[in-house]
Formats: C-alpha cells, structure tokens, sequence
C-alpha cells in the first residue's frame, strides 16, 4: 500500500518539538526538516549531548547540519548536575549503574519517533558530542544491527573498552570528528578508536579540524557529506 499523502495545511512544520517517552514521561527533543513529506522514508539521527549541556544545546546543531534531509531528535541524560549560571539545567549520562536506564531512554525515544514519523528503518545513526559520543558508540558497538552508523564529534569510545560483536559489527559504519587542539578527549584517543575500527573490518572515517574540543562548522557539513554519501551508494548497488 502506498504512503497517504497529507494535505499541505495537515502536515507537521518544520522546527523543533518537545516529547515525551510514555509511561516514564522522559523528555526528548524532535527537529523536524523542511517540506516534511510523510511518503518519504527520512534517516532519523539521534543526538547525544555531552557533559554538563541538555537536549535543547545539542539540537540546536540540526538545522545547521540540514534542514531537509533528516529528522533529528535529542535525549537527555538522566543525571541532574544542576543550573548553570543563567539558570538553565545541566544533565549527564552519569556512570556504569545507569546504562540500563539510558539504554531503555534511547530506544523508545527512537520507536516513539519512528510510530509518529515516516523513518528509514535501516538509516538510525546515533552522533554523539564528547561524553554522549561514548554512549553513541557503546550503543552502537552492541546493537550494530539496529543502527546504520555512529557519529562521533568531539569524543571517545567508552575507557573500560567497546563491546566488539565480531562479525556483525563490521557493518556498523563510523565517522569520527576531531579537534587538533582538544584537550578535554585528546586526538590520540580519537586515533586509538580509528585504528581498532579499521583493524577489526569496519568501515570508518576519521575527520580534524582545527578546534579544541567545540563543534567546528565543517564538522556539521562534512557529516552531512558522508551520511548523503553513503545513502547513494545503497541507491547505486540496487
């Protein structure tokens, strides 16, 4: 059965939304593209905020990234760290306890979204920015089958070490972008998780910049490059 068309005035517009995962009423933010089109499969990239920031800081990246192409949306950590100095709530995806809690967050953040909007089931990639990169990547490394990438910006993968699932995780696709001059997650550490991925078959790509440890605008592009890139080569081998 082909997708119904909605009338244009009955269509979501493009901008940002707050949601909530049910029962738990966990918060998550949604950035809708441009001229969303409910006959279209669209690549759902889930954003993870780092240290000491929320939801609302790290979306704020999705238009910038595109404004049309992907549906974005953005969890946050469960643990409070408190206002910053405009008042404004700080959040952290705290320790080992809490992954189970986390784990559970993000995926039904990413099934709520995928019952309410038209989603590529096969193009869920998750981009994490320092501390949410690691969470990407622990995601990433033992789920490879539910995910179509990892994104890294700004981070590392997990210091007791990723969970390696061999043969599988040889699809999981990685790009990893880094600031030279980052002295929060050196690029050594970035370098480390390049040479194990490329070593264990995957399929990755590592990207600097010259930046500490903040997004640079290119990293934005160069990751919309690379997702775009790759969506073409799936049309080309059909």
């Amino acid at each position: 059965m082909a997708p119904i068309k909605l009338p244009l005035s009955c269509r979501p517009h493009e901008g940002f939304y707050t949601s909530e995962v049910l029962p738990h009423a966990w918060p998550f933010r949604t950035f809708l593209p441009r001229g969303y089109e409910p006959g279209y499969p669209y690549p759902l990239i889930v954003f993870l905020h780092g240290h000491s920031s929320n939801e609302e800081q790290i979306l704020k990246y999705a238009p910038r990234l595109s404004r049309r192409n992907y549906v974005c949306i953005a969890p946050r950590g469960p643990v409070v760290l408190g206002p910053d100095r405009t008042g404004r709530m700080l959040f952290s995806w705290g320790s080992e306890a809490d992954e189970p809690l986390v784990e559970e967050y993000i995926f039904r953040s990413i099934e709520q979204t995928c019952r309410t909007y038209h989603i590529h089931s096969e193009r869920v990639l998750l981009a994490g920015f320092r501390e949410g990169a690691a969470q990407a990547y622990r995601l990433g490394l033992m789920y490879p089958d539910k995910f179509g990438g990892v994104i890294s910006l700004n981070g590392c993968t997990p210091r007791r070490g990723p969970l390696l699932r061999l043969p599988e995780v040889r699809q999981l696709k990685v790009l990893i972008g880094h600031g030279i001059a980052n002295a929060i997650v050196p690029l050594s550490l970035a370098k480390q998780d390049y040479r194990l991925f490329y070593t264990a078959g995957m399929p990755v790509k590592l990207l600097t910049y010259p930046t500490t440890h903040r997004i640079h605008p290119e990293m934005l592009s160069d990751m919309d490059r690379w997702i775009q890139g790759h969506i073409q080569q799936e049309y080309d081998q059909v």
